[in-house]
């Protein structure tokens, strides 16, 4: 499994805070509580960065279901918004 996290920063979120850009188990370890771990590896992470909270985005399509479903699981909320993109190209 690997799990990507980025430090930032913003007014909404009261200070600091954690994004997770990646997150992936490889198929033959889902089910395994690879990903839980993952997460809370994650989330003491950001405790000892004095983050306060941490914050992901799933697509809003249905084959990404199961993993809203298993966020919401570890205790993620929807916060709404959708993520956006802009190129800045060469």
């Amino acid at each position: 499994g690997f799990v990507a996290l980025t430090e930032t920063r913003s007014l909404y979120a009261g200070g600091t805070f954690g994004i997770i850009p990646e997150f992936y188990v490889v198929p033959e370890y889902r089910s395994r509580k690879l990903g839980a771990m993952l997460l809370a590896a994650a989330r003491e992470y950001g405790r000892s960065r004095g983050w306060t909270r941490l914050e992901v985005t799933t697509p809003p399509l249905p084959e990404f279901e199961r993993t809203l479903n298993f966020y919401q699981a570890h205790g993620f909320s929807i916060a709404g918004g959708r993520k956006l993109k802009a190129e800045l190209g060469a």
